[in-house]
C-alpha cells in the first residue's frame, strides 16, 4: 500500500466502523465493502481506523493489525489512513505507533490515557507524547477531550505539547465548549507552524466549522461522509445558504446518533447502515448491547427526514 509521506491532517476524515459476525468475530467481507463505500465519497482527505468507531477498546493487538491491513488493501492506494493509538501506558502506545507506521499508516490519532482521569500534569502529557514520537515519525493528531473528563489538556499544557513535540500537526477537537473550541481554533491555526483543528463536535458540526476549523474527523462520516464533505466545502466557500441547507439534512441524523447514552453513537451508526442496505447486520461487542426497536425506528425516521431513505424505507442518494 502507499504511505502518504507528506500528509498533514486536514479536511474531511471519516472514522469508519468495524462490522462483526454474530459470534463477535470481525466480518472482513463487510468491512471491505464499508471501506469502499466510504472511500468512494468525493472530497475526503483520509480515513481513520482503530479508533472509537471501530470499537478499538474491545479489539486485540492482532485485530488492530488486521484492521490496518484490510484498510490498506482496500483504500491505501487512494487515501491516507489515520491509525488510532489507544493505550493507557506510554510504552504500549509507542508500540502501537511503531506497528502503525510499519503497516502503512500516514498519521496517528493519539487518545489520552485513562489514568489522566485521576489527575494529570503537563510533564505527564509531554512524556507520553514524546515517547510516542520517539517510536514513529508519523504526524500526530492529538485527541483533545473535554476538560471535564480529566483527559483534556488545558491550554497551557496544550501549548507546551505543541512547542515540545513538533510531530503534533493537528488536534481532534471534542472540547464540547464553544469558547474553548474557538480559542483553540484561533491559537493553534495561527501559530508560526500551524496546527490544524479538526472538529469532532459532530452534534453541532455546522456551528463548529464556521469558527474556522481546517477539517473534521467524525465517526458519523461512516454514514454521512458525503453530507459532511459538502458541508465543509460550503462553509469554506462562504456559501451560508447551502451550508444551512446541508445542516438541515445532517441535524436529524446527528440528533439520533448523539442522543444519550452517548456511548451508543457508533452502535446507532451501524443500525443506520443496515437501514440503508449497506451492511448486513449491526453487531457490537460487549459491554455494548444492541439497541432496541423503538430507537431503531427513530433512526429510520431521521434517515427519512434527512432524505437518505424514502417514505417506504428504501435508500436514495443524498440531495
Amino acid at each position: 500500500m502507499t504511505r502518504f509521506t507528506d500528509f498533514v491532517p486536514h479536511g474531511v476524515i471519516p472514522a469508519v466502523l468495524l462490522p462483526f459476525h454474530e459470534d463477535f468475530s470481525i466480518d472482513e467481507q463487510s468491512f471491505r465493502s464499508h471501506l469502499r463505500d466510504v472511500a468512494a465519497v468525493e472530497g475526503l482527505a483520509a480515513v481513520t481506523v482503530n479508533a472509537h468507531s471501530t470499537e478499538v477498546a474491545s479489539c486485540t493487538a492482532d485485530e488492530q493489525v488486521r484492521v490496518m491491513e484490510i484498510a490498506g488493501e482496500e483504500v491505501g492506494g487512494r487515501l491516507p489512513i489515520v491509525h488510532g493509538v489507544w493505550a493507557d501506558g506510554s510504552l504500549e502506545a509507542a508500540r502501537i505507533a511503531k506497528r502503525a507506521q510499519a503497516g502503512g499508516a500516514s498519521a496517528l490519532l493519539v487518545f489520552p490515557p485513562a489514568p489522566f482521569t485521576l489527575g494529570q500534569n503537563a510533564d505527564m502529557a509531554v512524556a507520553h507524547f514524546k515517547t510516542i514520537a520517539a517510536a514513529s515519525d508519523l504526524p500526530i493528531i492529538l485527541f483533545q477531550y473535554p476538560l471535564a473528563t480529566g483527559q483534556g489538556y488545558p491550554m497551557a499544557t496544550l501549548t507546551r505539547l505543541l512547542d515540545e513535540v513538533p510531530s503534533i500537526r493537528a488536534i481532534k477537537d471534542w472540547t464540547q465548549n464553544v469558547q474553548q473550541h474557538e480559542a483553540q481554533v484561533r491559537a493553534l491555526q495561527s501559530r508560526s507552524r500551524p496546527v490544524n483543528v479538526l472538529s469532532t463536535n459532530s452534534a453541532w458540526l455546522f456551528s463548529s466549522l464556521v469558527l474556522g476549523c481546517n477539517g473534521l474527523l467524525s465517526g458519523s462520516g461512516s454514514v454521512i461522509a458525503d453530507l459532511q464533505a459538502r458541508l465543509f466545502r460550503a462553509v469554506n466557500a462562504d456559501d451560508l445558504a447551502e451550508a444551512r441547507r446541508l445542516n438541515d439534512q445532517i441535524n436529524p441524523i446527528a440528533s439520533v446518533f448523539y442522543a444519550e447514552p452517548f456511548v451508543d453513537m457508533h452502535n446507532r451508526m451501524k443500525e443506520a447502515l443496515v437501514l440503508l442496505g449497506l451492511q448486513p447486520r449491526a453487531v457490537v461487542r460487549p459491554p455494548l448491547v444492541k439497541i432496541k426497536e423503538p430507537e431503531i425506528a427513530r433512526i429510520r425516521q431521521a434517515l427519512i427526514t434527512a432524505g437518505l431513505l424514502d417514505a417506504s424505507g428504501r435508500r436514495r442518494e443524498a440531495a
